[in-house]
């Protein structure tokens, strides 16, 4: 439930309490813990399904709550997103262009859970790698994670969302790279989704100004070639149009006096696929 004194910005932004940065990181900590969990599970001839299966035991077992299930109809403790997909791929259904759920060797994938912990959302993602991956993908995992963490470090108070936008943006196209326009990072804590929007890609200066006590999500979605997208029939599932591959990292961050807190870090350093 809402506190009845929080402060709202003009932008409709929560302004939250310094105690509150416990909770996120209580729900921050078990989202990262999971996904750690996760990370040996993805091996050539896994099944998507049965990943989200083991997720979906995780949260149960620790007595969490799943963001996710139940979410506009969604049914899924995770997003496992293969290849091509952008976000919001749907565990067990079959991944595009191959006949089934199964990973190949060679494939790349985001997974991304959200879980309630106390009434507190945590919510992360990370690229996980099937075996032995070709080049450009690990090209391509490498600077959607730099992106992610050149985003990460220009939020400060007093900065903008549009410097965040604009530190992610240069660094991706300076390496020929684009970043997927049609989905943005958001506003957390006691709810899923609130303002603001958090864009990827803006000017220096604009948008609104940050302060400390606001946390929010910055998940930048890079694509090898150009940003368009498309949703297929699931409603769901949203892939790169020119049918390139995409890669994707999320931290859960707040706005701290000096500077930035990440409430999901790798509790075992298993955030970027190469921590083996």
């Amino acid at each position: 439930m809402e506190e009845p004194r929080a402060r709202i910005t003009r932008d409709g932004i929560r302004i939250h309490e310094a105690a509150d940065f416990d909770g996120m990181r209580r729900a921050g900590r078990v989202a990262a813990d999971i996904l750690d969990l996760v990370a040996p599970l993805v091996v050539p001839g896994a099944r998507t399904g049965a990943i989200d299966d083991f997720i979906r035991a995780e949260i149960e077992r620790r007595g969490v709550v799943s963001a996710t299930i139940g979410y506009k109809g969604y049914q899924h403790a995770s997003c496992i997103s293969v290849n091509q997909v952008v976000c919001h791929g749907i565990p067990g259904s079959k991944i595009p262009k191959r006949g089934s759920d199964v990973l190949q060797d060679g494939d790349i994938l985001n997974v991304d859970v959200t879980v309630i912990v106390d009434g507190w959302y945590g919510d992360t993602s990370r690229m996980y790698a099937a075996g032995p991956i070709k080049p450009w993908r690990e090209r391509l995992i490498q600077v959607t994670h730099d992106a992610l963490m050149q985003g990460i470090e220009a939020v400060r108070p007093g900065a903008t969302f549009g410097d965040i936008g604009h530190a992610i943006q240069s660094f991706v196209e300076a390496r020929g790279m684009s970043v997927v326009r049609d989905f943005c990072g958001h506003g957390l804590g006691r709810v899923f989704h609130a303002p603001p929007n958090v864009l990827h890609y803006g000017r220096p200066g604009t948008g609104p100004v940050l302060e400390e006590g606001m946390f929010f999500t910055i998940e930048p979605m890079v694509n090898l070639g150009r940003p368009e997208t498309r949703v297929l029939a699931d409603d769901w599932t949203a892939v790169t149009r020119d049918g390139r591959d995409s890669a994707q990292f999320e931290h859960s961050v707040g706005v701290t006096a000096t500077g930035v807190e990440i409430f999901t870090l790798s509790p075992a350093g298993r955030f970027h696929p190469t921590w083996g």
